[in-house]
């Protein structure tokens, strides 16, 4: 499917939080599971995906992360502490295992056994552990994906917790609900992978489903914590990825012979990818390579999902833009339909206000769809 000399790209954590997100989107869902690189596809489409990291905000997120972790974890363990569990005795000195191991497979399996070992005896008083960038596997479509969460501490009851550290701001107490809610999609794969490893013990330990996010402290450099249930955000990731094991019944839907390789001709890649339907929605800019390329072919076609998702759900079963209009001015749709009847309603109350105001109202304005 990417072509014989197309190396797969292995899904991550980002990876899987942007699925859960869109759940959808067919297209997302074949492309990630087939391992297709969507940044050097939309290139190849003529529309390269421009989001991501600066070089700037890396380094400083880098230097972030390490003044959070120094010292052996004791600033990070404190606002575990502080924010999830109180009840506990305080942190004196975490044990922080080596997990230091050949490849992905084998770093995966010494966090399995660190987290197995620091499990091992809970209820001694203090005992934390941190572990420092572990490596989980999660089997997605048959196939192991592995993820690195910044950290995950075992409590002294020998419950585990994620934590996220973020560079961005948390001002007042309050971060960008846009950016937590994709620290917190990211978390949520990170809690259903240590799921997997805690049902292999026995008994299987506790993971705790409020995350720790940690995040500087309005405009300095100083940590501070809040903790983010993600009950709701993994319940979606493992719904995803129940429906990912069933790529074949996608893959059985395209065209003999179809591939998604970068070097192909524009119009032989073209139409690859328009033969798996997308589901395309504004959010799709801040977490999809292969966004603009959506957004351009939805604006094309006139879907009102280019609009969003609450207009779109507003909107009943009225698909594209041009069959709002017409709804809206009395030639098409069922008047018992809510959408249909408000539309018209909206309509109405337009023009009878550009009347009042003494502007001729056009044939074909709608408040919120010209």
């Amino acid at each position: 499917m990417r072509g014989p000399d197309v190396p797969a790209k292995a899904l991550d954590a980002r990876a899987l939080a942007a699925l859960a997100a869109n759940p959808g989107c067919r297209r997302r869902a074949i492309l990630d599971g087939a391992g297709v690189d969507k940044a050097s596809l939309a290139g190849a489409l003529g529309s390269p995906a421009v989001f991501g990291q600066s070089q700037f905000a890396f380094t400083r997120g880098n230097a972030f992360e390490a003044r959070v972790k120094a010292d052996g974890g004791a600033e990070l363990l404190r606002l575990v502490h502080e924010q999830l569990d109180r009840g506990a005795e305080p942190p004196a000195a975490a044990h922080v295992p080596d997990l230091s191991a050949s490849g992905p497979e084998g770093r995966a399996a010494r966090t399995s056994l660190a987290l197995r070992e620091a499990t091992g005896t809970p209820g001694a008083p203090g005992s934390w552990t941190l572990l420092d960038h572990p490596m989980l596997a999660l089997d997605v479509a048959g196939s192991p994906a592995f993820l690195e969460p910044d950290a995950v501490v075992v409590h002294p009851d020998g419950s585990w917790t994620v934590v996220e550290i973020k560079s961005f701001p948390m001002l007042d107490g309050s971060a960008d609900p846009a950016k937590v809610g994709a620290a917190a999609r990211q978390a949520a794969v990170y809690v259903l992978a240590l799921e997997r490893v805690a049902a292999r013990l026995d008994p299987a330990p506790r993971v705790r489903h409020r995350v720790l996010l940690v995040c500087p402290k309005d405009f300095s450099n100083l940590p501070t914590a809040s903790a983010v249930d993600v009950r709701r955000q993994r319940a979606v990731t493992d719904r995803q990825l129940a429906r990912l094991t069933r790529l074949e019944d996608i893959a059985d839907t395209l065209p003999e012979g179809v591939r998604f390789d970068p070097d192909l001709p524009a119009e032989e890649l073209t139409a690859a990818v328009e033969a798996v339907p997308a589901t395309y929605a504004p959010e799709c800019l801040s977490a999809c390579e292969l966004a603009f390329h959506c957004r351009a072919r939805s604006r094309e076609s006139g879907a009102v999902t280019a609009l969003g998702r609450p207009v779109r759900a507003e909107l009943g079963g009225l698909s594209t833009v041009e069959d709002v209009l017409a709804a809206a001015r009395g030639e098409a749709g069922d008047p018992d339909d809510p959408a249909v009847a408000a539309l018209r309603r909206a309509a109405r109350l337009r023009a009878e206000a550009l009347a009042a105001a003494g502007v001729e109202a056009g044939g074909s304005g709608v408040a919120g769809c010209h």
